[in-house]
């Protein structure tokens, strides 16, 4: 029943202060909430499809809302955008993009085919990555390609279903292993 508080001066901070922020969250800060705030703006536009001086002006504050909401919970920070991959991930989306591309062709060509030419299997590899940024970007970009998807993801093993053999063992030492690797680098 007894609550035991201690004095301001001995927690160093007074009761409504927060703790410092975690040594990713700091320096860049002004640029991620630009860069965020642009990124949803342009979303909000693309949504829209109309653009009209109320809207548009609707859309800018909504973003600015969604901005300060998100800053408040501390979602703009380094973790959650690391300024520093913008550079990679810019060769990487479209380089991606064509292995998407290029995948949805051979699925496409196995459905039309009237003997259904599958032979669903499961790989087991270890991937290059180490950080959870470089695993999850890999893990997703293997469930992005047609014909393939990341169902199990564990630090040193992933396993991974495809709609063919060579499909599934195209993921183990593949190229989209050594570029999330790269960029993960960076």
């Amino acid at each position: 029943m007894h609550e035991r508080t201690l004095p301001c001066a001995a927690t160093s901070r007074s009761p409504t202060s927060r703790p410092p922020a975690p040594a990713y969250n700091r320096g860049g800060s002004v640029l991620r909430g630009v860069v965020a705030f642009c990124a949803l703006f342009a979303f909000w536009l693309l949504l829209s499809g109309y653009y009209t001086g109320f809207l548009v002006t609707a859309g800018f504050g909504s973003a600015a809302v969604v901005l300060l909401a998100a800053r408040r919970m501390e979602v703009v920070d380094g973790e959650g955008m690391p300024m520093q991959l913008w550079r990679v991930l810019f060769f990487y989306w479209p380089w991606l993009s064509w292995e998407i591309v290029k995948s949805a062709w051979a699925v496409s060509k196995i459905i039309v085919d009237p003997r259904l030419p599958i032979s669903p299997t499961l790989v087991r590899f270890r991937p290059l990555q180490r950080t959870p940024v470089g695993l999850v970007t890999h893990a997703n970009s293997i469930t992005l390609t047609p014909g393939t998807i990341a169902i199990d993801c564990k630090d040193d093993e992933f396993l991974v279903h495809g709609l063919t053999r060579g499909s599934a063992e195209g993921c183990i030492d593949s190229e989209m292993d050594r570029r999330v690797r790269a960029m993960e680098g960076a």
